[in-house]
Order: C-alpha cells, then sequence, then structure tokens
C-alpha cells in the first residue's frame, strides 16, 4: 500500500502561540491514517515569503492562512497555488479580499438576518484623484447628519464598513457625538448602525469547518477577560440557531474560519459583526477557548490534506436565494441554509473521519496542553505583550484556564 506524507503550511503574521502548538500536538500525535489504499502521515511547515515563478508548483496540500486578509505577497500566492495547484486553503482567498462588512450585511440582510439598521453615509474626506473635484461638483448631494441619526435613534455606532479589530469603531450617544465621530472618520467609509438596546447576551460563534464554538463575549472588559467561560449560558434551541447562523455565513462566503458576533434581545439574536475571517486566535484573549480552537484547527486540516477534499474555487450563492425567496418562517429558511452548509462542508464525512481516525490527535493534544512545552508557548505570548513584572501572574492565570478547559473536555469526551 503507497505510503504518502501530506503537507499542511500555516502562513503566518506575529502569531506565537498557537503555530508552536499546532505544530508540535500533530507531530506528538504520530498519526498513519488508513485512508483507502493509502497509508498517510502528515508534516507541517511554516511557509515562508519569497519571489515565485507561476509554473512553480506548491508543495502544499493545505495552507492554514493568516496572512492574506493584510498582504499582498501571501495572497497572490496563495491564489495562484489554488488555481494552478488544487491547494485547499482557508480562507477563499477572493473572498478575504473582496467581501467586507458592508457586503456581509447585505448579503444576510437578503438572506432574511434580523441585521440592525445601517446606512452607509458618503466619506467625509477624500484621497486626492485628478477627478475627484468635478465628481463631487457634479455628483455630491449635501445631507444632515440629524434625520440620518433621528432615524436610527442614539446610542448608535458609526464603522468602517470594511473595518475589522475594533478599528475606527465609535459610540455616538447624540448627534453632537455622531457629528464629531464623523468628522473625525477622515476618508474612511462608514456605516452608521442602530444599536441593539436593552441586549442581555452578547454572542460570539467561531466556525473552523463545520465546528462551531459558541462563546459569551463582554466587549466592555480587557482583551483578556472578554472571553467568558461560561458554558450553558444558551438554551440547545439557541445554540442551534446560532450554529447555523454562522455556518450559513461562512460557507455563503467561502471562509472555513470566521466569527460571528450577535446580540440576543427578547429571543431575538442580532448578528452585528461577522466578516471576520481570521479570528483572534492567541492565548492571551482567549485562554479557556483556546484547546478548542487548536484541536479544532488541527481536526480541520488534516481532514483536508488526508482526503484531498477539494476547494470550492467560486462562491455560488443561487442556492440560498433560491431558499430566501421561498414563503416560509425564517427558522425554516434557516434550516435551509445550514443543511446547505453542512453538505458544503462535508459535515458528516468529517465527523466518521474523525471518530475513526482521530482520537490519537486528541490524546496527542490533551497530553500537550499539560506538559511544560504548552506553558513555554504561553508565557512567550505573555512576554510579548506585558510588562515584565506581569508576565508570570498572565502566564498562570492563563495556563489555569487552559487545563480547567481540557479536564472539562476530556471528562465530556469519557
Amino acid at each position: 500500500m503507497p505510503a504518502l506524507t501530506r503537507n499542511i503550511g500555516l502562513s503566518l503574521g506575529a502569531d506565537i502561540c498557537w503555530p508552536l502548538a499546532f505544530e508540535q500536538i500533530l507531530a506528538d500525535s504520530k498519526l498513519k491514517l488508513q485512508v483507502g489504499n493509502d497509508t498517510i502521515d502528515f508534516s507541517c511547515e511554516r511557509v515562508g515569503l519569497r519571489p515565485f515563478l507561476l509554473e512553480q508548483g506548491c508543495k502544499y496540500d493545505v495552507v492554514v492562512d493568516r496572512l492574506t486578509h493584510w498582504f499582498a505577497l501571501q495572497r497572490e500566492w496563495i491564489k495562484k497555488g489554488v488555481l494552478m495547484d488544487d491547494l485547499y486553503v482557508y480562507n477563499n482567498p477572493w473572498s478575504v479580499q473582496s467581501y467586507e462588512k458592508h457586503s456581509s450585511y447585505c448579503a444576510m440582510t437578503a438572506l432574511g438576518m434580523p441585521i440592525p439598521k445601517t446606512v452607509m453615509l458618503p466619506q467625509k474626506g477624500y484621497n486626492e484623484a485628478s477627478d475627484l473635484d468635478y465628481t463631487l461638483e457634479k455628483y455630491a448631494h449635501l445631507f444632515e447628519l440629524e434625520p440620518i441619526g433621528a432615524d436610527l435613534g442614539y446610542p448608535s455606532f458609526l464603522k468602517p464598513f470594511d473595518g475589522g479589530g475594533w478599528r475606527g469603531v465609535s459610540k455616538a450617544d447624540d448627534l453632537d457625538g455622531l457629528t464629531k465621530a464623523y468628522d473625525e472618520s477622515g476618508t474612511d467609509l462608514m456605516h452608521l448602525q442602530e444599536a441593539v438596546h436593552g441586549f442581555d447576551v452578547f454572542v460570539r460563534a467561531v466556525g473552523i469547518g463545520p465546528q462551531v464554538r459558541v462563546m459569551k463575549y463582554d466587549p466592555d472588559q480587557p482583551l483578556h477577560e472578554r472571553y467568558r467561560i461560561d458554558r450553558d449560558f444558551v438554551d440547545d434551541d439557541a445554540r442551534q440557531l446560532i450554529e447555523d447562523t454562522c455556518l450559513t455565513i461562512n460557507t455563503f462566503f467561502g471562509w472555513d474560519f470566521n466569527s460571528c458576533e450577535m446580540l440576543r434581545r427578547e429571543g431575538v439574536f442580532y448578528p452585528i459583526d461577522f466578516a471576520n475571517p481570521c479570528p483572534d486566535s492567541q492565548v492571551n484573549s482567549i485562554h479557556y477557548h483556546w484547546p478548542w480552537y487548536v484541536i479544532s484547527n488541527l481536526k480541520w486540516a488534516v481532514f483536508n490534506a488526508a482526503t484531498r477534499r477539494p476547494m470550492r474555487k467560486t462562491l455560488d450563492f443561487e442556492p440560498y436565494y433560491e431558499i430566501a425567496k421561498q414563503d416560509r418562517p425564517y427558522r425554516e429558511k434557516l434550516a435551509g441554509y445550514a443543511e446547505i452548509a453542512r453538505d458544503r462542508l462535508s459535515a458528516a464525512e468529517f465527523e466518521a473521519f474523525c471518530g475513526q481516525h482521530l482520537a490519537p490527535l486528541e490524546e496527542a493534544a490533551f497530553a500537550w496542553f499539560r506538559s511544560d512545552r504548552c506553558e513555554e508557548a504561553v508565557r512567550l505570548k505573555v512576554a510579548n505583550l506585558f510588562p515584565e513584572h506581569e508576565v508570570e501572574e498572565f502566564t498562570g492565570r492563563f495556563l489555569a484556564l487552559v487545563h480547567q478547559s481540557v479536564d472539562e473536555m476530556c471528562s465530556a469526551s469519557a
């Protein structure tokens, strides 16, 4: 029987802790999988930045990408690999480049999701361009912020149409605050979005392939305390809705790895921010949830590499829109979208693959998270962010949450 090695590449920016976990757990697992007539093992390395010939082949079967959204060279190398070498990468690089928060609001509103009322405002300022003055004089219409703000109500949120990481987000409590924030927005093209008043739960759901983690989130806390450790804060019906919403968004845009923020008010979950196809994966912020992220990432990468599952190179919106046109309650439509999503993600095949092949990977992961190497990885990340006198304190704090999570995962799988 042929012995094959599948190669997984990590396309990284300033990532520190999770790549160490990914690489070391994969090596520790010593996976040798019998898939069809092949015996498959795995190699993992970090992808370098260098010139490339278009006809040059790609050694990787799967690339876990954390760089495409802002680093042009890597984005174009990945596009080449997908188009010419059958590379599987998450996420779809054309989608990451083209579909920002504005597009995501438009598309999900069209599918019937309860997106808060949103207005796009003309830019306050413009970069110099040869035809700018003529264009503005000919076509730009004067407008007043006051009726727009009054229609949406206060507070409201002014935020870049393509933003991320809370960049440029302002809360406007009244017209004066809105005017000040808009005047300071510069050349950014901005959305003004109504606030979801009186919400009682803030949820952040992260999807990695068909796997979804539903987390309670508190944006008013410092970064290291925003992701809460509560697990049973929504009932099964709400959890199903959140998971279906997350997977619908992700597969609509071709994102294997993306996060979705939702606010619950009077039993309705309002998606407010869900174009985040490079979610935070660092232990200093997600701590308790970090083992789930790493293990889920490994499982999805190994599954796609082992099976050589083809990547969808194009985005096919029509099946979703066909359901949206039907005269059905929204929850039935959402279930239909989610069925498409799970089919596109080969969810049933993935679950069977994990059950048959990946127990050694989980065992290696649980052992690693309790090891000195995990402590070293956590300390490296903390030392990169915190002042020296706080390194030991926060290393111990995050490590305790990691151990708590792993203990609970082990108990659940026993």
